[in-house]
């Protein structure tokens, strides 16, 4: 409790960017602190007795490369928080600006002199940097020695991978289109590849209407010529249109785990671990539809009882999962770094957790998930070729439209379920789906109604009916309903309002 107070008056501080923390918030901040004993993810104190700390450097880039910070000289952590006697902050301020100047780019802090009990203290407001000036790391160490990022109330040195993650910020990324040098078209399925290309025609007819199939594949970046003229696969075309993706790519795929409790750790017997365990392999396509029916052969599906109707309601929606998996796979990091992980799609006792390597990319944060007209695609190609990949069943992979996160929150407030949980980090994004609640009618031994005393209880509630209508209440197929209606209106219970046929039809109690 305490701890989230004290990350809630520095983040105000911090979000006023131009606004300096005043002697009040100075002492409630620290106050706290000393009650914790500690710095915090987004404050930090130095004593700066008689010269400003070397590890200083450290700071400045980690709170520049996260979502900035605060530091205050003058403040003596080992003495429980207290103020340092004769502290200089005049000069220290020059110290400090100095350090800032070692920085690439420079670190260009909100600096304020402020009394506290008796003496005066150095305020630093650190401002986050921008995503394409990152990393932000100290001059003389280098990019890949110099640059880090604020973890619980310290510093850790970035990897390789993350730093190569930011610099990917600066321009966009086209791992996806990169030519995979041992695959030729034949790696294709051509039965995908053939629905794909009469995709093109069929929405673009004036550009495409008369090219070959294979400018059409070149043309959408599914292949590409290489030095020698030979025409290969792209990364993206692959994934998307291959038949077997991970003849080239083994960890390119999915790993599906049901672990029967709420952590890794607990295990089913001695001799087994899991629930479940499936490593999902082929092209996106088809991953996306075992996956999807492999949480669903092992989620629960409880029986809800809606007014006089009974309905399955599965513990998470088809709908928001099999969107959140397709996201996963477009949105994830490609790079040669990150071509030996795979997306994980974790089922717990009480929670589904899918993760991709690579955390966020662009204008797009955990605050700005699902605002309207604010995306962006790490893997424009690859995500491109989805919008017209066939799924299985019917329609495509993708609506590519920046609308996938808006389609998981929604469907997850029309099965009266919690938000999903995002997690971003510099290596890798998760997305969480709490089990759904157990509802009352489920929780009871309610004997359910047979479809026909139900279609006569909702049929003295309202006038009339469709029969589609009363097939999306009662949750069964048009057909069973027909059927059954049509026993009714044999026995005189249930009568048309319209002649046989007619495509305004209704149904209501006879006599009514």
């Amino acid at each position: 409790m305490l701890l989230s107070y004290v990350k809630l008056v520095a983040s105000k501080w911090i979000c006023a960017r131009e606004t300096v923390m005043n002697a009040s918030e100075l002492k409630h901040l620290i106050l706290q602190m000393r009650q914790i004993g500690n710095d915090t993810q987004t404050c930090e104190v130095k004593e700066a007795r008689n010269k400003i700390p070397e590890s200083i450097t450290d700071t400045l880039s980690a709170f520049s490369n996260g979502n900035g910070g605060t530091i205050i000289l003058g403040i003596s952590e080992k003495e429980g928080f207290t103020p340092v006697e004769s502290f200089d902050a005049r000069a220290i301020q020059e110290a400090l600006s100095t350090k800032c100047e070692q920085m690439t780019p420079r670190v260009r802090p909100t600096l304020e002199v402020i009394p506290f009990e008796g003496t005066n203290v150095l305020m630093a407001h650190i401002p986050a940097m921008p995503l394409k000036d990152r990393p932000c790391y100290i001059t003389t160490k280098g990019r890949y020695q110099g640059s880090y990022i604020r973890t619980g109330d310290g510093n850790r040195k970035l990897s390789q991978y993350e730093i190569d993650r930011l610099m990917e910020e600066h321009s966009q990324p086209t791992f996806d289109d990169e030519i995979v040098a041992q695959a030729t078209l034949d790696d294709l399925d051509h039965n995908l590849l053939s629905q794909f290309i009469n995709r093109q025609r069929e929405l673009h007819p004036r550009i495409f209407g008369t090219r070959s199939d294979e400018n059409i594949t070149i043309s959408m970046h599914v292949a590409k010529k290489d030095d020698e003229g030979t025409i290969r696969p792209t990364l993206g075309g692959l994934l998307a249109l291959g038949s077997f993706p991970q003849q080239f790519f083994p960890r390119l795929n999915i790993t599906f785990t049901a672990f029967p409790g709420i952590t890794k750790a607990e295990i089913v017997d001695e001799n087994r671990r899991f629930l479940d365990a499936q490593t999902i392999i082929g092209p996106i396509p088809f991953i996306i539809e075992d996956a999807l029916n492999a949480v669903t052969k092992n989620m629960r599906t409880g029986a809800v009882i809606e007014g006089a109707f009974r309905q399955d309601v599965p513990d998470y929606p088809r709908k928001a999962v099999r969107e959140a998996i397709a996201n996963a796979l477009m949105h994830r990091d490609y790079s040669p770094d990150a071509r030996g992980s795979q997306v994980q799609v974790n089922l717990y006792a009480d929670r589904l957790e899918i993760l991709n390597p690579g955390g966020l990319f662009g204008n797009v944060t955990i605050d700005t998930l699902g605002t309207v007209g604010i995306s962006s695609s790490r893997n424009q190609f690859l995500s491109n070729i989805l919008e017209t990949t066939p799924y299985p069943g019917g329609g495509y992979v993708v609506e590519n439209r920046g609308t996938g996160y808006q389609v998981i929150e929604e469907q997850l407030q029309a099965a009266l379920m919690n938000p999903p949980k995002p997690l971003n980090t510099l290596t890798f994004f998760s997305l969480t789906f709490n089990k759904r609640r157990m509802t009352k009618s489920e929780k009871t031994n309610t004997n359910p109604l047979s479809v026909e005393e139900a279609i006569i209880e909702l049929l003295s509630k309202r006038s009339s009916a469709t029969s589609k209508e009363l097939s999306e209440l009662s949750g069964l197929s048009r057909s069973a309903i027909t059927s059954h209606l049509r026993t009714m209106i044999a026995n005189e219970i249930v009568e048309p309002t319209e002649p046989a046929r007619s495509p305004k039809q209704r149904y209501r109690l006879a006599g009514k």
